[in-house]
């Protein structure tokens, strides 16, 4: 139980006396106080924290005894603690954009409004408006999917890593999957492709080495028991020096040579080119299915900007036969998402508006100088918050994309430095700042390098609340 300081009372009693004057929990359920605590929690649960608050006051009998009001406000305020989820809003000012452990993208307006709307009303999620009769969830999405892509068919499940899975079961369970050596990554948090393989039941079959594959060491490793060739961007991190590998057109002929799937799991996967807002190119899943794969894998919560799922699009037949196989059902996404998609989609047939209302393209595509400005603006509140203990400095930063999407590119950004005024001051020093800046009411998150604690504004909007959030700070 947190410790707790009551309000001195004018007129003090002694010990013996004071222990007395200690009021029942029915008096202080029936303050004014009280009531609202158990309009605001419950009737069960304001009994309890009022009974601890009691006993408190009775293991301390020398403490002065506050009115029933005073009582009831101390209960409440550990009842507001203790329901304090831990899946709070934060600031992020990391400096990554699609920051994994602080929920990667954010949505577009459009994409709550149709999942608050999802939440509210029932929908037409598997039911056919036109006839009357049970409808397919896929379908409002699958058009939408096509029509962005140029895949003859599509469907969706609840991530990547699930479609990647779905893909192998379907294709090559008990039968063999030809992968490079040099693509079997680890996709993070030491979830690994090989693993995901396993589980789907295929027997992985590695060609070439980890820095060179040729088309020699697929044509040599087909076989009968060939299921699917099988490649995967390396999304994650880049291999350079003495290498090569089988590029998707020609993966693609050799599969309709030998007549069996290729599939291409691009990871991250956008639907537009990158290079129209200053950023690096990455093969778009347009261009993906152009070269000839049979199917295509990417993920919806990473570069598209939307909520978590993962797409499969490609032939007709083979997405047919990935929605009869049981397990799609267990992969299956639910109506706030499938809502939320849809607006997202939409969204990219309007390509001329799209850095505009998609967050995640609106903070890659921010401009440097603007975020400079914004530090210029920012410094002042933060210097005022932090006093004179510590230095705050604008700086260069350099962002990234995060969630393995261009692992090795950065974007120049700009922010504030906190360093220790002291020279002499220990790292201890920083590593308490930042654990101040997280026990903020809307905790801001940064990161601690060069000997300091840096706040990369990229992905602020909110200068505003930044600032208002400031006045709780309390320094170690």
């Amino acid at each position: 139980m947190r410790s707790i300081r009551f309000w001195p009372d004018t007129n003090p009693v002694s010990d013996q006396a004071a222990y007395r004057q200690i009021p029942s929990v029915d008096f202080i359920l029936r303050s004014d106080a009280g009531a609202m605590i158990v309009a605001r929690h419950g009737r069960e649960m304001t009994v309890g924290a009022i009974r601890q608050t009691l006993s408190t006051l009775r293991a301390n009998p020398q403490d002065t005894i506050p009115d029933n009001d005073q009582i009831a406000l101390v209960a409440g305020q550990l009842l507001d603690v203790q329901n304090l989820s831990p899946l709070r809003p934060v600031y992020n000012l990391t400096g990554t954009v699609l920051h994994t452990n602080l929920g990667r993208a954010l949505l577009a307006e459009e994409a709550i409004a149709a999942a608050t709307q999802a939440m509210r009303n029932p929908l037409a999620l598997e039911y056919d408006l036109e006839t009357g009769k049970r409808g397919e969830r896929d379908t409002i999405l699958r058009e939408l999917l096509v029509s962005l892509t140029g895949a003859e068919d599509a469907t969706v499940v609840n991530n990547n890593a699930a479609a990647v899975m779905l893909v192998l079961n379907t294709l090559a369970a008990g039968r063999e999957a030809i992968i490079s050596r040099g693509e079997l990554i680890e996709i993070g948090g030491s979830f690994r492709m090989p693993d995901i393989m396993a589980q789907a039941g295929t027997r992985i079959v590695e060609v070439g080495t980890t820095n060179r594959t040729h088309p020699a060491d697929y044509e040599r490793a087909i076989g009968a028991q060939t299921g699917l060739l099988f490649k995967v961007h390396t999304s994650n991190y880049r291999v350079e020096g003495f290498h090569s590998e089988v590029m998707a057109t020609a993966l693609a002929q050799i599969a309709r040579q030998h007549q069996v799937p290729f599939a291409n799991d691009l990871g991250s996967g956008t639907l537009v080119d990158l290079s129209r807002w200053g950023l690096r190119q990455e093969p778009t899943v347009a261009e993906a299915v152009a070269e000839g794969a049979d199917l295509v894998t990417f993920s919806g919560d990473k570069l598209l900007g939307g909520p978590q799922a993962g797409f499969i699009v490609g032939r007709r037949d083979l997405i047919a036969k990935l929605n009869r196989n049981p397990m799609k059902r267990a992969l299956r996404l639910d109506k706030l998402r499938i809502a939320a998609l849809e607006a997202t989609l939409r969204l990219y047939q309007d390509p001329d508006r799209l850095a505009e209302r998609l967050p995640t393209l609106r903070h890659l595509a921010r401009p440097k100088p603007e975020i400079a400005a914004l530090a210029r603006d920012l410094r002042g509140a933060v210097a005022a918050a932090v006093g004179p203990t510590f230095e705050v400095t604008i700086a260069d930063c350099d962002s990234q994309i995060g969630s393995g999407a261009l692992p090795t590119d950065t974007i120049p950004s700009a922010g504030l430095v906190l360093r220790a005024a002291d020279a002499k001051a220990s790292g201890q020093h920083i590593i308490a700042l930042a654990a101040a800046f997280r026990a903020l009411p809307m905790p801001v998150i940064g990161r601690i390098a060069q000997n300091g604690f840096i706040l990369d504004l990229r992905c602020l909007e909110d200068a505003a609340g930044f600032c208002a959030n400031l006045a709780a700070l309390k320094l170690p």
